[in-house]
């Protein structure tokens, strides 16, 4: 929690800087086991890179890919990432590094031998980093980045049963407002 208060200082006081180049979007990303929407904030640090803040919802369907029979739940977390645009202007392909922090709630069963249904509910903190590569579109004030992500999943505690959790790839676009 004290990484995430420090960055977020110094994000400010980087706000309080020359002019910078802000944007405001709504975000879907979509895996394989699940789906994220979101709301993001990013601000430029340089003339080539930003800074940016997530705030969202996981929601998370592993079916029988994970550790149990069926597994699904969700939970509210965010990110908090470093943007590098290959040419000056916040637009056009950049790479990203992020990491995400959810807290979710996990209601699995598996089928015993006798064909009964054993249930359980896992409550997880999970750490996702990854990284992006993106192509962003601005008209006007309008900005459009479809996305592709890879990184790992990592439960970092775990209350009760183990859950699903390894690598990651993430489908995504931000359509936003460019301020």
């Amino acid at each position: 929690m004290r990484i995430f208060v420090f960055l977020i200082v110094s994000f400010l006081a980087f706000e309080f800087q020359a002019q910078s180049t802000k944007d405001l979007s709504l975000e879907l990303q979509v895996y394989p086991t699940g789906v994220i929407p979101g709301l993001r904030y990013e601000s430029s640090l340089t003339e080539q890179s930003s800074l940016s803040f997530r705030l969202g919802y996981n929601i998370v369907r592993h079916r029988d890919l994970g550790v149990h029979d069926d597994e699904r739940g969700g939970g509210f977390g965010g990110s908090v990432g470093y943007r590098k645009y290959f040419k000056p202007g916040f637009r056009g392909w950049s790479w990203s590094v992020k990491t995400d922090v959810w807290f979710n709630e996990i209601d699995w069963y598996d089928i015993g031998p006798l064909d009964e249904r054993i249930v359980g509910e896992t409550s997880i903190t999970v750490l996702q980093p990854t990284a992006e590569l993106a192509y962003t579109f601005v008209n006007n004030s309008l900005s459009i980045t479809p996305t592709l992500s890879f990184g790992f999943e990592w439960n970092v505690r775990t209350v009760g049963e183990p859950t699903g959790q390894g690598s990651i790839i993430l489908l995504g676009v931000q359509v936003g407002k460019r301020f």
